[in-house]
């Protein structure tokens, strides 16, 4: 593997460094010291500029960092999910890299999913299919294997009222 670069190193530790207790202690601190001080400057504008100044370039430089920490979460939470898809005999090797889809795509696809939700609902064993098809196909089955018991019920309660 390469080694990191300086900005990755610098990344990595920014954002450890800002989700931590120190942090939050070290910037309520500066909060602090800056309303502490403002009777000593007599709450003048430069004073207000100070705060305003500073947490507004620590914002715009956060919003950067933050967004680099997401990507890098998101892509190591999609190879893994890559990796459980293809691991699993029963996973359908079809959703493998989907984040590269548009939105209508995910949703059409989700709608998909929803309808399986459906079929497994009633199913009593959801592991019994893995994809729309098959547990379609399954429930077609247990509703064509419903109908002919049903219908030799049917045959046998008019031969008992026959009889």
């Amino acid at each position: 593997m390469k080694s990191k670069n300086f900005f990755e190193r610098f990344a990595n530790w920014a954002t450890k460094f800002t989700g931590s207790s120190a942090a939050f202690i070290s910037a309520t601190l500066i909060v602090i010291i800056w309303a502490v001080t403002g009777p000593v400057f007599n709450y003048s504008e430069t004073w207000q500029l100070v705060i305003n100044t500073g947490t507004t370039i620590i914002t715009f430089l956060m919003v950067f960092l933050i967004q680099k920490a997401q990507n890098k979460d998101s892509k190591a939470i999609q190879i893994k999910l890559n990796e459980l898809i293809a691991s699993n005999e029963k996973a359908s090797n079809r959703i493998v890299d989907i984040e590269d889809l548009t939105e209508k795509e995910l949703d059409q696809l989700h709608c998909y999913y929803e309808m399986l939700s459906d079929y497994a609902e009633k199913d009593e064993d959801i592991h019994q299919s893995h994809s729309i098809d098959a547990a379609k196909k399954n429930q077609d089955h247990k509703y064509e294997a419903f109908q002919k018991r049903h219908e030799e019920w049917l045959s046998r309660q008019n031969q008992k009222k026959e009889s």
